[in-house]
């Protein structure tokens, strides 16, 4: 055992981001001492590399065609992303290998992955496939080395500790090893989705995940190549690059993670290796055809293939601007269908102004008509395609006025307004000019801060004179129960929980900016959090 030496990263908690986990890695220009394992004369007999390229699926992979000094921990590293490695052989005559998971869905998953995207280790192709062998039985005296290196990443992805008794260095990996790339915007006039940042780094190589977090009141994003030779050209080139004109800034850091542990597919996180992973938040996992579109380069804006610099025309930064209410659906333009049809609303209770709310958490409302003929049915026109679409992602089959309501595109470009003079009963309103638009300001917070219907609550702006037992009566007073109160940020803002999602939709449309008095309007939003 004298003489290994493995690089252990131990997993960092950034602030609210709580995905992430460490590993082990070596990248490609690694000096680390070569960690050589000889099979004895049975495993090679054993082991002839003979695997067919049509074999069922094993959690056992055979890795072809690799470079001669490549060590263990860089064909660890393939494996990685996808799951734990419980064993490796390495048959360095042969330049081959055999690498196990833990799971055959682990294998799966990082087969698929790999037959997309050619994996690379010291800039040379290597091969994967699934092994005839359902697991590996090594000579442990002989793998001792490999058995080492697994214990490392062992210990450092479950307990965050090395185990007694292995060689281990403490040392982190020097920042330029590492293919996580922490990155900041600055000058955030327009906001940054994680589509976005997917368009502009996968230029530079396969990105296989992202996180998009905020720390220090700055929207942040880890972000995680296949390679760290791919993370050390993307820096090089766009780090202080502005993505659009003037705004925007990217700054770049190597992280001092090298791997990112991603649970959920969604606006905020994504894991391009995994398109399987549900969204977290009650919604069902994306569609297969979706999914797999992820790794294509659906963003909704063309960066400019040279990069230099990231200049997007302001035209593009405002349909960003506007695309970034946390965008629906991959690849929906900002152009899209505007107008939403809704139908089954309860047309005793049903008005513009209660519509105009609720449909106001998810994009800019302009107009709203309730149709003379047909009063359980309404048109909704959204500011653009991508507010429609998220609108109707997150309002369809949940219950307004004790009815679930239906929320499709419609085929009207534009909601149209009655005729001067025609009164059609307040049926119609314009909310073009509205104060009350939630995302008129580029870069608003509330950008961030878009979740679908929930039974918690987020209040703010409350004034100091306001305390709990006046809020709790207040929202007990829409029909429903207060389940759950706490105050933060020095009493100006909430969590309320009532006792259902759709007791707490009748409270936003009732108290959303309800006047508590000293100029304190309420502002009711939905939350992710639970108290």
């Amino acid at each position: 055992m004298d003489g290994i030496v493995t690089e252990v990263t131990v997993g960092v908690k950034r602030g609210s981001d709580e995905l992430l986990s460490g590993s082990v890695l070596s990248s490609p220009n690694s000096n680390m001492s070569s960690m050589v394992v000889t099979a004895n004369g049975n495993d090679s007999k054993k082991f002839k590399g003979e695997d067919k390229m049509d074999g069922a699926p094993s959690r056992v992979l055979h890795i072809r065609k690799l470079p001669g000094e490549v060590t263990e921990t860089e064909v660890i590293a393939l494996g990685l992303p996808f799951g734990k490695v419980t064993n490796i052989l390495m048959l360095k005559g042969k330049n081959q290998a055999f690498l196990e998971l833990a799971t055959e869905e682990a294998a799966i998953t990082m087969v698929n992955y790999y037959s997309a995207v050619t994996p690379h280790l010291r800039n040379q192709p290597i091969y994967i496939q699934y092994s005839n062998h359902k697991e590996l039985k090594t000579d442990n005296t002989l793998n001792q080395r490999a058995q080492a290196v697994l214990q490392a990443v062992t210990a450092v992805q479950t307990a965050n500790t090395p185990l007694s008794g292995t060689a281990v260095s403490e040392s982190a990996v020097t920042p330029a090893q590492s293919p996580v790339l922490r990155i900041i915007i600055d000058n955030m006039y327009y906001p940054v989705t994680l589509d976005v940042l997917h368009q502009i780094f996968t230029k530079f190589g396969a990105v296989l995940k992202i996180i998009t977090f905020t720390k220090n009141n700055q929207f942040q994003a880890l972000l995680q190549y296949g390679d760290p030779v791919n993370a050390q050209q993307a820096k090089l080139a766009l780090d202080g690059q502005n993505i659009y004109n003037a705004c925007c800034t990217l700054r770049i850091d190597f992280s001092k993670l090298v791997n990112l542990n991603v649970k959920y597919n969604n606006d905020k996180s994504r894991d391009y290796t995994r398109p399987d992973l549900p969204s977290g938040d009650g919604q069902p996992a994306l569609d297969p055809a979706i999914a797999a579109a992820f790794a294509k380069e659906t963003s909704l804006l063309a960066v400019p293939g040279a990069l230099s610099p990231l200049a997007i025309p302001n035209a593009a930064a405002a349909a960003a601007a506007a695309a970034a209410g946390r965008v629906g659906m991959p690849g929906v333009s900002a152009g899209g269908n505007t107008v939403l049809l809704v139908s089954n609303l309860n047309e005793e209770m049903v008005t513009p102004q209660s519509l105009f709310t609720l449909f106001g958490v998810y994009g800019d409302v302009q107009r709203v008509k309730i149709l003379y003929n047909k009063k359980d049915s309404a048109l909704i026109q959204m500011a653009d395609g991508n507010q429609s679409q998220l609108a109707m992602n997150h309002l369809n089959g949940q219950k307004m006025y004790g009815k679930i309501i239906r929320v499709t595109l419609s085929k009207h470009q534009t909601v149209q307004l009655p005729r001067e003079g025609l009164d059609d009963q307040g049926l119609t309103k314009d909310f073009g000019n509205s104060p009350l638009h939630r995302f008129k300001k580029p870069g608003s917070k509330n950008f961030q801060n878009i979740f679908p219907p929930s039974a918690t609550l987020h209040l703010s702006n409350i004034p100091p004179s306001v305390a709990e037992e006046d809020l709790r009566t207040l929202f007990a007073n829409t029909g429903g129960t207060v389940k759950a109160f706490k105050f933060f940020q020095d009493h100006k803002m909430a969590l309320l929980q009532m006792a259902t999602v759709e007791e707490a939709i009748q409270a936003l449309i009732d108290l959303h900016n309800y006047n508590l008095g000293e100029n304190h309007h309420l502002r009711v939003s939905f939350s992710k959090s639970t108290i």
